[in-house]
């Protein structure tokens, strides 16, 4: 197993104050800040240069954990969620809790439950849920690996993970659904 230990304690240090990390997931390369805290996503926003009307993904570390962010999931989304094979994004309506810059214009919001242990182990640590968003500037192709990320985004985070900065192994980014009242998923990206 990978020690990832520096890593976790020095992006609870970040997150806790604020700050935004550059950080890899079970996906691609992200930049995440503390979902709950306004200004840190307004940095993230500004540091891709994104249109602050376009929604980010929030990472969580547990099915269960979809409970405390949604106003009305699914009666059967913790099974749902954990029946996924892989990464899959959901938009909910009626996000709980975030601030607005982090919900969709209509209220709804995305959220993944995350199979990277080193992801898992920083959002239980910090005991808060993170935001994802890919570690590209705005419009600019989607960073795969670590030496695929833009300079600007790296000496603009606050702290830079370590771990996996030399994994070579291309992942794509998640599938994005939503649930019908059935269980049945309507995939809006696959």
């Amino acid at each position: 197993m990978v020690d990832f230990e520096d890593d976790i304690k020095n992006c609870v240090k970040a997150l806790n104050e604020g700050g935004v990390i550059l950080y890899p997931t079970e996906t691609v390369w992200g930049l995440g800040c503390d979902a709950l805290n306004a200004e840190a996503v307004e940095r993230v926003f500004a540091l891709k240069q994104r249109p602050a009307n376009k929604s980010m993904i929030i990472l969580l570390a547990e099915a269960r954990d979809v409970i405390q962010f949604v106003a009305a999931p699914h009666p059967d989304i913790i099974s749902i969620v954990e029946r996924f094979e892989r990464p899959t994004t959901v938009v909910y309506d009626g996000g709980l809790d975030f601030p607005s810059n982090v919900l969709g214009r209509d209220g709804s919001v995305a959220i993944r439950v995350t199979s990277d242990p080193f992801c898992k182990a920083l959002i239980k640590r910090l005991r808060k849920p993170i935001i994802s968003t890919s570690a590209n500037l705005s419009g600019q192709p989607t960073p795969e690996l670590f030496v695929d990320i833009d300079r600007a985004i790296i000496t603009g985070a606050d702290y830079v993970v370590r771990h996996r900065q030399d994994d070579s192994t291309k992942r794509p980014p998640s599938r994005i659904v939503r649930i019908d009242d059935n269980g049945g998923l309507l995939v809006l990206r696959d």
